[in-house]
């Protein structure tokens, strides 16, 4: 990875990684404890969701990683 020409795009990389990390976490575990408790299968769901929310930050965070090294506007 390339270091940043300015200070304010490795602040804008670096709160985009961790939104879309916690974003995705929490996403997945009040999707889990919502079904947990509409379907009464508690901590299946709340594990289930929990490891895709984490999966889904991770290859959001590659993405944005990538995206930023390309040197994109988009």
């Amino acid at each position: 990875m390339r270091p940043p020409n300015r200070p304010l795009q490795a602040m804008a990389l670096y709160s985009a990684i961790l939104s879309q990390l916690v974003g995705s976490v929490l996403i997945g575990t009040f999707a889990g404890m919502w079904f947990d408790e509409k379907l009464g299968t508690a901590p299946l769901f709340l594990i289930i969701f929990l490891l895709a929310g984490v999966a889904a930050g991770a290859a959001a965070m590659m993405y944005t990683v990538q995206k930023f090294d390309s040197g994109d506007k988009q």
